[in-house]
């Protein structure tokens, strides 16, 4: 899972899941951010629009 949440700078605000363009990110019940699937472009809108810099996304490597 390529998102990463501060659940200590996160406050919650869906700003997230209204800019991704994928519509993959939904609030749990704590109201955090996560990846509902594994189709995330890593485009880092979410990560851009987060007014509280909570976000993060994490690149997956290639190992050869």
């Amino acid at each position: 899972m390529p998102l990463i949440v501060d659940t200590d700078l996160c406050t919650s605000c869906g700003e997230c899941v209204e800019s991704c363009p994928m519509d993959i990110i939904r609030l749990n019940d704590e109201g955090f951010p996560y990846q509902k699937y594994d189709e995330c472009w890593y485009c880092g809108v979410c990560e851009e629009d987060c007014p509280e810099i909570a976000l993060v996304i994490e690149l997956p490597f290639l190992v050869r």
